[in-house]
């Protein structure tokens, strides 16, 4: 049986969310590409903020949106099994051409969280884990994940 690719996840609340990212951080290899997408306050902001601190083994670190510096970058502790992570937020951005301009290639080294991946056009790994949130009733979420094949199936709850 071919491992799966695609998985949808129930998030009934924010501490599921953050649940998942936590076991996001620990699949996380370096080159990985998460790519969010969703509507506006779909969750996206709030599960790359748990990936991160779940990643830096540190729940209070200081996460601020990228909404206007547009890319944020994390040095991981030596547990972490990559030393960089970039949380990108496009949505301010007209294209690829921008977001080249950002250090894209360089932040390819770690592992990047992407807000707005529709803006990366030809830029978007084709390896890459997509995400979908989908807002639902009250803080309640459906999380359509596609891609990661051999290991997205360890992120079931």
């Amino acid at each position: 049986m071919a491992p799966a690719s695609s998985l949808d996840i129930l998030l009934p609340d924010l501490a599921a969310t953050e649940a998942l990212a936590a076991r996001l951080a620990r699949l996380a290899r370096p080159g990985d590409a998460i790519l969010l997408d969703g509507p506006l306050g779909a969750g996206k902001s709030a599960l790359a903020r748990a990936f991160l601190r779940a990643a830096a083994c540190d729940p209070g670190l200081e996460v601020p949106s990228p909404t206007f510096t547009l890319v944020q970058g994390y040095e991981l502790p030596d547990a972490a099994s990559f030393r960089m992570a970039h949380h990108f937020d496009l949505y301010r951005l007209g294209g690829a051409d921008e977001v080249a301009e950002l250090g894209w290639e360089e932040a390819r080294d770690g592992v990047v969280l992407v807000e707005w991946p529709d803006r990366l056009e030809d830029l978007a790994p084709e390896d890459a884990l997509r995400i979908r949130l989908t807002p639902l009733e009250g803080e309640a979420r459906r999380a359509t994940l596609r891609g990661w094949p051999g290991r997205i199936e360890r992120l079931s709850p």
